[in-house]
C-alpha cells in the first residue's frame, strides 16, 4: 500500500500545485479550456469499466492529451501552460465523474490519479518548450512526429501506473499486469494516441471546430467495443450457464465450478497468466467437469479426484468432446481434456485445474482442518500427480488474507457468482 499512497500523494501535489498556479496565474485562452473540458467531461461521463476493474475512457483521454499537446487554435499561438493543462483535466475528469461517484458503479481515485499524472507529464514534456518557440523551426513531418513521440512515452507511463495501482489493490504480479497493459496499448489505446496527435494538430490549422470532427471516429470505436464487450458477456454467461448443468442434474455440489474457476485464475495470475490465456483457464475451469453428465452412475459428491486414473482420464476426454461442441475455443477442450494427464505432459492451465479441483473437493465440508489438510495432501502428491509450482501458487494465494475471508461466504450460500475478491477476466 506504500505505492498507492505513493502515487495518490504524488497525483494531489500535482493536482494542488496546478490548481493553485492557474489561480495565481489566470486562465489563458479561456475558449480552448472551455472547449477541452466539455470534451473531457463528456468522455468521462461514458466512462465504463471492464470485467477487471479497468477504467475505460477513451474519449476523455484522446481529449486530454489533445490539450495536453495544444500549440496553436488556427494558427494561433497557445498562451496556456502546463499548470493550466492539468487543472482543466481534473476539474473536467471530476465534473464528469460526478455520476459514476454518485452511483457507485465504478472506483474513481485510481482513475483520477493517472489521468493527472500521465496528463501532468505530456504537458511537461510539451508545452515549456514550445511556449519558448523550441519547435518554432520545426517542419510539419518533425512537428508531428514529436507528438507521437511524446504519446507513446506518456502511453507507457500509463502503463506502469496502471500496472502499479492493480497490483496494489490485488496483490497480483505486476510483470504480467505490466505485460497485459502494454498488451492494450496495441487496440483502443494506439487509437486514442492517434485521435489525441490528429486532433491537436488539426485544431492548430482549423481551429476549434476540428474537436467535433476528429473525435467522432473515436467515439464510434468507443461503441463498437463497448458492444464486443457486452457480446463477451454474453458469451461468458452462456458458458456459466453450461457449466451449472452439472449442478442441476446433482453431479457435483452448488457453486462447485465457480469456485474452482475464481481460485484458478488467482492462481493464473500468481503463475503470470494474462489475457487469452486466463480466459481459455476460467472457461475450463467452469466446465472442468462437464464429462459427468455423459456418466450412467454418478460419482459421489463429484468428486473425481479420488477416482483411479483411468477412470478420471475417460471422464475428462467425455467433457472435452462435450466442450467441442459448445464452439468454445478449441484450446478449452485441450484443457479439459488433459486435466486427468500425467503432470510432465499437461499445460499449466490443465495443471492448474487438476489442483484447484483437488483442492476444492478435499477441502469441502471437512471441517475448520479441511483446506489445510487438503493442502498438505497435494503437496505430498507433487511427486508425480500435482505439479510443485502450481500447488505453491495456490499455497500463497490461499495465505492472502482476502481468500479466506471472501471465499468462505460463497462456499457456505452456494452461490452461483465467483466470490468478489476472485475478479474474472472474460
Amino acid at each position: 500500500m506504500t505505492v498507492l499512497r505513493l502515487i495518490h500523494g504524488t497525483a494531489a501535489l500535482v493536482a494542488a500545485a496546478s490548481l493553485a498556479l492557474t489561480l495565481w496565474n489566470g486562465l489563458a485562452d479561456r475558449g480552448d479550456a472551455l472547449a477541452f473540458g466539455v470534451l473531457i467531461a463528456v468522455g468521462e461521463l461514458t466512462r465504463w469499466s471492464d470485467a477487471q476493474a479497468r477504467q475505460a475512457a477513451p474519449l476523455g483521454a484522446a481529449g486530454s492529451l489533445s490539450y495536453a499537446l495544444l500549440g496553436a487554435d488556427a494558427g494561433r499561438p497557445s498562451q496556456h501552460d502546463a499548470a493550466q493543462v492539468v487543472t482543466v483535466v481534473l476539474v473536467a475528469a471530476l465534473l464528469g465523474a460526478v455520476p459514476h461517484i454518485w452511483s457507485g458503479t465504478a472506483p474513481t481515485v485510481d482513475h483520477l490519479a493517472r489521468r493527472v499524472l500521465t496528463v501532468g507529464f505530456a504537458a511537461v514534456c510539451f508545452q515549456p518548450l514550445y511556449n519558448r518557440g523550441f519547435f518554432a523551426s520545426w517542419d510539419g513531418s518533425a512537428y508531428a512526429l514529436l507528438l507521437l513521440t511524446v504519446l507513446a512515452l506518456t502511453s507507457l507511463c500509463g502503463a506502469v501506473l496502471a500496472a502499479a495501482l492493480a497490483h496494489c489493490r490485488t496483490g497480483w504480479p505486476f510483470g504480467p499486469l505490466l505485460r497485459e497493459e502494454l498488451r492494450g496499448l496495441l487496440g483502443i489505446g494506439s487509437a486514442v494516441c492517434a485521435t489525441g496527435a490528429v486532433m491537436a494538430l488539426a485544431v492548430a490549422v482549423a481551429g476549434l471546430w476540428a474537436l467535433p470532427v476528429f473525435c467522432l471516429p473515436l467515439l464510434l470505436v468507443q461503441v463498437s467495443v463497448r458492444r464486443y464487450a457486452a457480446i463477451r458477456a454474453t458469451y461468458r454467461q452462456t458458458i456459466v450457464s453450461l457449466a451449472r448443468a452439472t449442478e442441476i442434474a446433482g453431479c457435483t455440489p452448488a457453486g462447485h465450478a465457480h469456485r474452482v474457476a475464481a481460485l484458478g485464475l488467482a492462481v493464473g495470475r500468481d503463475l503470470g497468466l494474462t489475457g487469452p490465456e486466463l480466459t481459455v483457464l476460467e472457461y475450463a475451469a467452469l466446465m472442468h467437469d462437464i464429462g459427468q453428465l455423459s456418466l450412467v452412475d454418478p460419482v459421489p459428491a463429484g468428486a473425481t479426484a479420488a477416482l483411479p486414473a483411468a477412470e478420471q482420464r475417460r471422464i475428462a476426454l467425455l467433457g472435452g468432446a462435450v466442450v467441442r461442441q459448445t464452439g468454445v475455443d478449441p484450446g478449452v477442450a485441450v484443457v479439459v481434456e488433459r486435466q486427468a494427464d500425467p503432470c510432465p505432459e499437461q499445460p499449466l492451465a490443465a495443471r492448474i485445474v487438476r489442483a484447484v479441483n483437488a483442492y476444492e473437493e478435499k477441502s469441502r465440508d471437512a471441517g475448520p482442518e479441511g483446506p489445510l489438510r487438503a493442502l498438505e495432501d497435494l503437496r505430498l502428491g507433487t511427486s508425480g500427480d500435482y505439479a510443485p509450482e502450481v500447488v505453491e501458487s495456490l499455497a500463497r494465494v490461499l495465505a492472502q488474507p482476502w481468500a479466506v475471508r471472501e471465499r468462505l461466504p460463497a462456499r457456505r450460500t452456494g452461490l452461483s457468482d465467483p466470490a468478489p475478491g476472485w475478479v474474472t477476466h472474460g
